[in-house]
């Protein structure tokens, strides 16, 4: 167990030098914010601006749901976080007026609306598994943390399947993984972020710093 532990550190530690090493002054490095930080924040800005809750609220009441749904999917196309298939399937999803209503909807809920982190998340799956479809699933662990990373990145996280299930394996951390999104695998990753805050110590501003050095971990570009 003993030497367990002290592979596990080592790991740890090998980690946290890969991120330095890249990004000598950490979260305030230059490079880092100019190939990491810099255009996920500005997709929160435009988010703040187009959806902020006065906004989005004024849009409901207009049941403007297309301009909803317009402005949501302008706001992430500024991002490289979605691939491009699932860019079309959301793009898909909310061309009907029926998808627009339910995605707009729900994305209020979800980044709004005052139950638990729990049961918003819930919520928000239940609601792209209700999308109209053409050829992709739009109920991916990408669609479903996207929006909520972007709109307020300091509570939720965007997953990306693959690349945090690598950085997991690599920490030695026991990520509890299931394709389909669900609040076991969320809770699990945000449990997975704490572990990292507290072992690194880096000083985070939010989870755009938090996913960033997960994906440092993990992504082959590293």
């Amino acid at each position: 167990m003993k030497l367990l532990l002290i592979s596990l550190s080592k790991n740890k530690l090998k980690l946290k030098h890969k991120f330095l090493k890249h990004f000598p002054k950490g979260f305030a490095d230059k490079k880092y914010i100019a190939w990491e930080r810099d255009y996920k924040w500005q997709a929160h800005l435009k988010f703040e601006e187009l959806l902020n809750r006065n906004e989005f609220e004024r849009l409901l009441k207009e049941h403007n749901y297309r301009e909803i749904a317009y402005r949501a999917v302008k706001t992430e196309s500024k991002t490289n976080l979605l691939f491009s298939f699932e860019k079309m399937a959301l793009r898909d999803a909310v061309k009907s007026e029926d998808g627009a209503q339910l995605f707009a909807k729900g994305l209020y809920e979800y980044i709004y609306g005052e139950a638990s982190l729990e049961e918003r998340f819930n919520a928000f799956a239940e609601m792209l598994s209700l999308l109209p479809r053409k050829q992709t699933r739009v109920r991916t662990w990408p669609l479903q943390t996207v929006f909520g990373f972007i709109a307020n990145p300091k509570e939720f996280i965007f997953l990306k399947p693959r690349v945090t299930q690598e950085a997991a394996k690599k920490y030695g951390f026991e990520f509890n993984y299931f394709s389909k999104p669900n609040w076991a695998t969320y809770k699990s990753y945000l449990d997975f972020v704490k572990q990292i805050k507290h072992d690194f110590k880096l000083n985070p501003r939010d989870m755009i710093d938090m996913q960033s050095i997960i994906w440092t971990m993990g992504s082959e570009e590293y």
